[in-house]
């Protein structure tokens, strides 16, 4: 169950990954050109950008009980080593974060009555938990 939720998890941050990146410059080319937030697309690519990222969540914090790394809590040092300090507090920690800020950029958008309000909101948030993200993805384990 462990190695299918591994590949699951990571092949999902492609997904997720690319949908935030398609959402933040949505939202900045339409605050710079200063067109219409439209249900049909704009809020679309917010929404899916939303849904991809909990789903990775999910997936995550499955993944974080279920490793054999978390027994590494139990042996204690999990501080002093960068690698498990890095895959068992730092990724999760900030990643839940970023998705906190994905969220909340998403309830402050539908609050907006402007366009140029709705598309600042998901830059802004969507961005911030974009580079949160992108911070903390154990890299020299994704490309073994």
């Amino acid at each position: 169950m462990y190695t299918y939720l591994n590949t699951l998890h990571s092949y999902w941050a492609y997904f997720t990954l690319f949908i935030l990146v398609v959402a933040v410059i949505n939202a900045v080319a339409g605050l710079s050109s200063n067109k219409e937030y439209t249900m049909a697309k704009d809020l679309r690519i917010g929404l899916f950008a939303l849904i991809f990222s909990h789903i990775q969540l999910v997936l995550g914090l499955i993944l974080y009980f279920v490793t054999p790394l978390f027994e590494a809590w139990k042996a204690g040092g999990v501080m002093g080593d960068s690698l498990l300090r890095l895959l068992l507090v730092e990724h999760p920690f900030v990643n839940i974060l970023a998705i906190a800020l994905i969220t909340i950029g998403w309830s402050k958008h539908k609050k907006e009555t402007t366009s140029k309000g709705k598309f600042k909101k998901i830059a802004v948030f969507y961005g911030l938990g974009l580079v949160l993200i992108l911070s903390r993805i154990p890299y020299h384990l994704w490309f073994d």
